[in-house]
């Protein structure tokens, strides 16, 4: 049984529920499987399926074709239970219909509870759960999931830890971060220790630097009054980024299972070097705000002109850190991400870029300027993109770089698992692979806890301003060391033409 907190919100609708849909239509749930929405909205289990399902603009199209009594099947799956006014509340009214659908499903006292709600009613609910002895596993096992933010600092993070652990066990805690279930960010550990093309090279003799970038073309939109107490570091840097230069950065675990992978990937976040002094901080971290612009024709608003927004706000929009891993393999290896709105397009990748040959033999082709890279494309377009150079047919030696290339689109008859799919069916199995530990999470926080201290309080610290629709201030690229520019990717994975003869 998944009992989910908070459902009448959007995430249910929008993200849950179609991701449950996908599931039941693909085989991969159980018989005996139903879903309990709980919320503080007056709902009737008819209304409730109504919204998520029989009327829900998220599910329209993959209801289109389907069976009426394939709909109705899925449908009678799902039920509702109304709190009240409040979530700290007396629970012995939802575990009495959780013990009804129990009995009448035939669930084996399996729950998964999914707290879609604020973060600040976490330790509430989790209590409330326990005080109906709900959390034991003396039948069946128990298993909760929380939502992103996971704390707002390293000491809320540790408190909601500590608050948690107070009526669950680690092993049943699931924090969810849905970049993880992302079928390209996990084919980052493939890429790396399956093949022997890129494991040797995946150090400091051969990497020159490692660059990472989120950009979405959105503003806030009505976000504005959530997003201007939080910022694109905790946004999406703290979670989302650190979640993916852990597993650039970690060492090959000793085997596949979730623990190994996540003692890894917990090392990997240790052995970042912290900033602290303010000299460090000004040289390797940016922070920028998009201002009012004309997109396509369109009067686009400033951040400070959003719903929810302080007039006089300096949170960043833009975020761009430089940063070193302080261990064998990594030493001397610049890091260079960064996330932002409002941006030409919207897109994530990694970027490997290699050093170039110690000798130049082709070096006044202009080669030397066309570093080799592996550039992994988590969204859109998902794939995996190497850039080689090649000869141009003709006298001499001209060099021009080639695209090698693979798309997940291609596999035409593969299903890529959404990933809330992915997530949802792996903590029902129990894999908590994909999901982050607590000492995971504290270490991400620690690493940032500095530099969100100094945009606070330092002495020299600037807000730049971008337009909306351009690749963020044009003084990000000195981070770079000189050696480069940001690549600054199309929607397409192959951004740039490369070398063919097609006549």
């Amino acid at each position: 049984m998944l009992i989910i907190f908070g459902a009448s919100g959007d995430l249910t609708a929008r993200k849950l529920v179609p991701a449950i849909y996908n599931l039941f239509k693909g085989g991969h749930l159980p018989e005996h499987f139903v879903v309990l929405g709980a919320s503080r909205s007056n709902l009737s289990d008819s209304d409730f399926r109504q919204k998520v399902v029989l009327e829900s603009t998220y599910l329209q199209g993959k209801l289109k074709g389907a069976a009426e009594n394939h709909i109705k099947t899925f449908a009678d799956k799902i039920f509702y239970t109304d709190l009240g006014k409040d979530y700290d509340t007396d629970y012995t009214a939802l575990s009495g219909r959780i013990a009804d659908l129990n009995k009448e499903h035939q669930t084996d006292e399996n729950y998964i509870f999914y707290l879609s709600t604020p973060p600040s009613l976490y330790e509430a609910i989790a209590k409330n759960i326990c005080d109906q002895g709900l959390s034991d596993e003396l039948n069946g096992w128990k298993r909760l999931i929380v939502e992103k933010p996971f704390g707002y600092s390293l000491e809320s993070a540790r408190q909601l830890n500590e608050g948690l652990h107070q009526y669950f066990k680690e092993s049943q805690i699931y924090r969810i971060d849905h970049y993880l279930g992302k079928e390209t960010v996990q084919n980052l550990l493939v890429t790396r220790f399956a093949n022997s093309i890129f494991e040797p090279l995946w150090n400091r003799n051969y990497i020159h630097h490692v660059e990472i970038t989120n950009a979405e073309s959105g503003g806030v939109e009505k976000r504005g009054g959530y997003y201007d107490k939080s910022g694109a570091l905790r946004d999406m840097f703290q979670n989302h980024l650190l979640q993916i230069v852990s597993l650039v950065v970690m060492e090959p675990p000793i085997g596949p299972n979730a623990e190994e992978i996540r003692n890894e990937k917990v090392k990997a976040l240790k052995s970042l070097r912290i900033m602290r002094d303010e000299k460090t901080l000004y040289k390797n971290t940016i922070r920028a705000q998009y201002v009012a612009s004309v997109i396509d024709g369109e009067p686009v608003k400033g951040y400070r002109e959003e719903e929810g927004v302080d007039p006089e706000s300096t949170t960043e929009t833009y975020a761009a850190i430089k940063f070193f891993v302080d261990n064998w393999r990594w030493a001397d290896v610049p890091f260079y991400v960064r996330t932002a709105k409002r941006m030409p397009t919207k897109v994530t990748e990694v970027v490997i870029h290699f050093k170039s040959p110690h000798h130049q033999i082709f070096k006044d082709s202009g080669m030397d300027s066309k570093d080799n890279k592996l550039i992994i494309r988590i969204q859109p377009d998902e794939g995996i993109l190497v850039k080689f150079g090649v000869k141009v047919p003709g006298q001499g030696f001209k060099v021009e770089r080639a695209n090698l290339d693979f798309y997940y689109s291609s596999l035409t008859e593969t299903h890529v698992m959404e990933a809330y799919e992915r997530l949802l069916l792996d903590a029902m199995q129990g894999d908590a692979t994909l999901y982050a530990r607590a000492d995971e999470v504290e270490a991400a926080w620690e690493f940032v806890d500095p530099i969100l201290d100094y945009w606070k309080n330092g002495e020299d610290v600037k807000v730049y301003g971008y337009s909306a629709g351009v690749w963020g201030p044009t003084n990000a690229d000195e981070l770079i060391d000189g050696i480069a520019m940001w690549r600054n990717p199309e929607m397409n994975l192959a951004d740039d033409p490369g070398f063919c003869v097609i006549c």
